[in-house]
């Protein structure tokens, strides 16, 4: 069923509501040799916001800083309508081993710092960014709940972290009654489902909404790549060796699979009159507990693209032939488990609907 930006959604086990599609802020500013000017991200913000959306995810150390104060001087007159999420623990100091991390230390640093980047009092939404394998979940999670007493911070989440780690920080928070983790960020896409394994399970069963960033594959899944693309050392056509064309290539996320991908997204866009980009928007849409795909955009263009995903329609065939294309294997012991041996030996014949 289409949906608009209005058509709102609760985040994980939050009463807190969202719009379908959040905007990505990492393009605010143009510190990383990329993104977009001030008037041109204005007019972003404007167009989202006029339509509805209020989800906004960006982080203290996105465009050197670029993008926060953009956001705070554009949530100036309507901050309390908005849902700004922003994230901790990448370095913000060079040389001082303290500005980044997931410590209680860097924590504080790093939220004061957004709030005065953000002009705002509170965030609404403090993700722990990237895992450093090294702080106590004890000191991490005790530091969140104390900024959610505070009232610098509403809720609290977490990205780039194993899903073994998510759960035992989960299952800690709710035994010491400290406020849980209500929304997990993790890359999704037709490309990369390896999530499917044990990270969005783990989030659907401890009640976290899945937020995905990347969902057009790093614009592999735009359609602008072909088989003149999969050698990595060569020249990629129009592009110059700095482009996101030419890194991804050289990277090697230019394959067979994913051009297959992207070729099958391209056959149900043109059954539709869609773009390829609507088309892998609306099936990270579809996917069963995500709740908000991040979009990125540099222009009015681009943002309008991305938005007509929420107006795509994907019939059943439609998705099992995306879905089929772009199968991971599970691995084990997930691919044991759905066998018919197994179902046979713990159920026999009884046939046992599976509502979850």
């Amino acid at each position: 069923m289409p949906l608009t930006l209005d058509t709102y959604r609760l985040l994980g086990r939050s009463g807190l509501r969202v719009s379908p599609l959040a905007l990505g802020t990492a393009t605010f500013g143009t510190e990383w040799g990329w993104g977009a000017e001030r008037e041109e991200a204005r007019k972003l913000f404007d167009r989202y916001t006029e339509l509805g959306g209020n989800f906004f995810d960006t982080a203290s150390t996105y465009t050197n800083g670029s993008s926060e104060r953009l956001l705070g001087e554009f949530t100036r007159t309507n901050r309390d309508g908005l849902v700004l999420a922003t994230k901790y623990s990448t370095l913000r100091q060079p040389g001082d081993p303290n500005s980044g991390g997931t410590h209680r230390k860097s924590m504080l640093a790093s939220v004061e710092a957004s709030l005065r980047q953000l002009n705002t009092d509170y965030i609404d939404l403090l993700y722990l960014n990237v895992w450093d394998f090294r702080t106590p979940v004890e000191e991490i999670l005790r530091g969140l709940d104390d900024l959610v007493r505070q009232g610098k911070v509403l809720y609290v989440a977490i990205s780039s972290a194993p899903a073994w780690q998510v759960s035992r920080m989960q299952t800690i928070a709710d035994l010491r009654g400290w406020s849980p983790l209500v929304a997990l960020e993790i890359e999704y896409s037709l490309i990369e489902r390896t999530g499917e394994r044990d990270l969005i399970p783990m989030a659907r069963e401890m009640g976290l909404g899945v937020v995905p960033f990347s969902p057009l594959g790093g614009g592999l899944l735009t359609g602008k790549y072909s088989r003149e693309d999969l050698n990595p050392t060569g020249p990629v056509a129009g592009e110059t060796a700095s482009s996101r064309k030419s890194l991804n290539a050289a990277l090697g996320m230019v394959t067979e699979r994913t051009l297959a991908i992207a070729d099958a997204v391209k056959e149900v866009a043109s059954e539709l009159g869609r773009t390829p980009a609507q088309v892998a928007l609306a099936w990270t849409l579809h996917s069963p507990g995500v709740t908000a795909p991040i979009i990125g955009a540099r222009t009015i263009a681009q943002l309008e693209d991305n938005l007509g995903a929420l107006q795509v329609d994907l019939t059943p065939s439609q998705l099992a032939r995306l879905d089929e294309v772009s199968a991971i294997d599970l691995g084990i012991p997930h691919g044991l488990l759905a066998s018919d041996h197994i179902r046979t030996v713990t159920s026999g014949d009884m046939k046992i609907e599976t509502r979850r």
